[in-house]
């Protein structure tokens, strides 16, 4: 764990040294986070995988708060903002997985862990009032309501959670239509249309029986030969 923090410690150090507009353009994950997420198709994998790099970001910012040193204020502050992303995209991995009904108890008990210790940790933080405070209190705050509402999806009714993303995804696809042209949207309509009928082709295929049978030849009666 230790020399994971450090590795993390050393690239924001790196953010810091080339100015605050090269930290908010980096990733929020590690280069090998990034490839670890990336080998890790399942929802629960990824879900797992989300949950620790979260934790590691909060025992950083436990660590550097522990101690004052030069420069520790946009340390906090982009692990911060590097945790806030990571709990956002647990949500999303989670709401494509709901939305397609699979099953993942045992990814959201992992998240529910995590962001029920992490809470509290970022509500003493807020509490005690560091003298830096002012420095990174945007993205502390955006950090608790982020895990207050996740902790929320996590702990809910998976059914209900399915039905809210079906909601929503329809509500932004319908957004998309009413800005569309008339002509884009023909030409969307088109597409969807040959899409649906491909698809519809493709099933059909999938029904008929295989036959060695040639084109155009036709099943004998065993009672004529």
């Amino acid at each position: 764990m230790k020399a994971v923090l450090w590795c993390i410690v050393a690239a924001a150090a790196l953010a810091t040294g080339t100015g605050r507009l090269a930290a908010q353009q980096r990733d929020f994950l590690t280069a090998d986070e990034v490839d670890q997420i990336r080998e890790a198709q399942e929802p629960n994998a990824r879900l797992k995988l989300y949950a620790n790099f979260a934790k590691q970001r909060i025992e950083l910012v436990r660590s550097l708060l522990a101690k004052e040193k030069a420069g520790r204020s946009l340390m906090i502050h982009d692990a911060l903002e590097d945790y806030a992303k990571i709990i956002d995209a647990i949500d999303d991995v989670s709401d494509q997985a709901v939305a397609k009904k699979a099953e993942l108890k045992e990814g959201l008990s992992s998240v529910a862990r995590v962001e029920q210790d992490a809470l509290p940790v970022l509500k003493r933080v807020q509490d005690s009032k560091p003298k830096d405070l002012e420095r990174y209190e945007f993205v502390l705050k955006t950090a608790i309501e982020t895990t207050r509402d996740s902790l929320d999806l996590a702990e809910g009714d998976v059914e209900q959670r399915a039905r809210e993303v079906e909601a929503r995804e329809e509500r932004e696809k319908k957004a998309v239509r009413d800005a569309m042209t008339p002509t884009e949207r023909e030409g969307r309509q088109a597409e969807e249309s040959k899409t649906a009928a491909k698809a519809e082709a493709e099933q059909e295929k999938q029904r008929k029986a295989p036959t060695l049978m040639r084109p155009g030849e036709k099943k004998q009666d065993p009672a004529k030969k």
